[in-house]
């Protein structure tokens, strides 16, 4: 039986960048999470009978909200829901299962990269037809239905099971329980040269995946060693947890120390990566160097030809305007177009949908194509391991040649976490006061040459987005931006994007705090970060 409830709106469920994201107490107020799915349903619209997919991280609160989301999906005409066996799905496995299945869209519960447990914090966002995340039009528009909700619609019995696969019936709907990694492994093994990895593998290459007790230790174990053969435990933390076993899920110098740590001894493996809590994000090391996300993206646009899914060469790229302008010259040099967009994956795919791009990426870790439309880390790390198949060199060899061929872009972000936001906003408002008169300013030894709040209009489909962040850039083609991220659930987060390049091979080797330091200076003069907010120095440095 269908069930309409009265319900009180909330004033805070705002989509961000990401979906919405809150501290699971939060999510567990009365009604919180009802509220949000119904004004989602409202607004999505769909025909009679459609399929949606549901599934996330498997952080804590996950199973709870997929019960709900089952039984509310049953309550709002769906035909048929698929659900990952336990409620859980990699983000891109999500994008995968929407796509294949045709889905009407997706239900993806996560906060991403940051840290599960009872206090931690937790997330919903909507994915479109198309895999990818819903665009600005449709975020907003939710956001108009909770802000006036007045009842939601549940259908009373309970959810069924859904730790096992296989089909049920609630209602008029089927929910079927479906192997979260099989059809996103077929899909990879598609994309990639397995047998060539696997005879690197052979060969004695040896690996290590850190999975941060996250969503990807199924997907990397079934891959990693059961289709390619690495050693079992090649895969560490590999076993989900609703806490992440205590640890924090983001793939970066802080978080993912130890694997950092083992890929600098001399006896560590020869290649290591690891992934966050959905699945989306990665992290590239190899013995002696840490890949930066932003040399990443450019190392895998250059070698993409060398894998079989992109073997006729790559339509173009696309980058968030905070990435680093590294992936611009591989384009420049192929011949393809880069597109540079606001950050946020659902920024690409009008583009990916349209054909214009290939490979898209983000400072924060983030890189996918257009096999999905998600950013997606395990694809990440199977195209480094197919490009090191083929090319047989280690992960230095591989990123020093390609600074030798197109320069080094020395690049940084410091993150100051949980600013109060009023001090976060008023540091933003003063930045962009000042723009007008920045142009011509010297700072130390460098002149800047053009200062902007930027702004994106989508050549797909016309739509702009604007206030995206504070752009310095200096003659000689260094360059400072500003931002407040919308990944956090506590204050703000405040982003701030360094870079210079370099073609001077013998600066190559330069460390890059050396590198940037006159810029990390003007940085912290500039944005008076220090004046507004107390801090001395970033949280995290990546």
């Amino acid at each position: 039986m269908i069930e309409t409830i009265a319900t009180r709106p909330y004033d805070d469920q705002k989509p961000g960048t990401s979906g919405l994201r809150k501290k699971v107490p939060h999510f567990k107020q009365p009604h919180y999470v009802h509220n949000f799915l119904q004004a989602t349903f409202d607004t999505v619209g769909r025909g009679d009978l459609e399929t949606l997919v549901i599934g996330g991280d498997g952080r804590y609160f996950n199973r709870d909200v997929v019960a709900i989301a089952i039984r509310m999906a049953a309550a709002n005409g769906y035909g048929r829901v698929i659900v990952g066996q336990g409620g859980i799905l990699s983000t891109p496995a999500a994008s995968n299962l929407i796509r294949k299945r045709g889905a009407a869209g997706g239900i993806i519960l996560s906060a991403s990269h940051n840290p599960g447990g009872p206090n931690g914090d937790f997330g919903i966002k909507y994915n479109i037809e198309n895999g990818g995340p819903a665009p600005e039009r449709i975020t907003s528009a939710i956001y108009e239905k909770t802000r006036s909700i007045e009842r939601f619609r549940i259908f009373s019995a309970p959810a069924p099971e859904f730790d096992a696969v296989g089909e049920h019936r609630l209602g008029d709907m089927v929910v079927e329980v479906v192997d979260p990694v099989s059809d996103y492994a077929d899909l990879m093994e598609e994309l990639f040269d397995f047998p060539k990895i696997r005879a690197l593998i052979d060969g004695g290459f040896t690996l290590r995946f850190d999975a941060m007790h996250a969503v990807t230790g199924p997907y990397a174990t079934e891959i990693l060693e059961n289709r390619l053969g690495a050693a079992k435990g090649s895969v560490v933390n590999a076993v989900p947890m609703e806490d992440f076993g205590g640890g924090h899920p983001d793939p970066n110098a802080v978080h993912a120390a130890n694997l950092i740590a083992a890929m600098m001894s001399e006896d560590g493996p020869d290649f290591g990566a690891a992934s966050d809590g959905d699945g989306d994000r990665n992290l590239i090391v190899g013995k002696g160097i840490v890949v930066t996300p932003s040399d990443s993206l450019a190392v895998l646009a250059a070698n993409a030809h060398l894998a079989p899914a992109y073997r006729q060469g790559i339509a173009g790229v696309a980058r968030s305007m905070p990435t680093s302008q590294a992936v611009d010259r591989v384009a420049d040099k192929l011949g393809i177009k880069t597109f540079e967009t606001p950050t946020g994956w659902k920024y690409f795919g009008n583009l990916l949908d349209a054909g214009k791009v290939t490979i898209c990426g983000e400072e924060s870790a983030g890189t996918g194509s257009d096999h999905v439309r998600e950013k997606d880390g395990v694809w990440a790390v199977l195209l480094w391991l197919n490009i090191l198949a083929e090319r047989r060199e280690s992960v230095r060899g591989i990123v020093e040649g390609h600074w030798s061929e197109f320069g080094r872009t020395f690049y940084q972000r410091h993150d100051f976490e949980e600013v109060d936001s009023d001090k976060a906003e008023g540091l933003m408002e003063s930045l962009r006061d000042r723009l007008a008169s920045m142009a011509g300013q010297r700072f130390g030894s460098l002149v800047v040459s053009e200062a902007d709040d930027f702004s994106y209009k989508d050549p797909i489909d016309g739509s702009v987005a604007t206030g995206q962040g504070v752009r310095i850039v200096f003659s000689g083609g260094g360059r400072i931006v500003f931002r407040l991220s919308g990944t956090g659930t506590a204050g703000a987060t405040l982003r701030v994007y360094i870079e210079r390049y370099e073609s001077n091979p013998d600066r190559h080797g330069d460390a890059p705090g050396e590198a940037l330091a006159e810029l990390i200076s003007i940085a912290d003069s500039v944005g008076e970060i220090r004046r507004r907010t107390g801090r001395t120095e970033p949280d995290v440095i990546t």
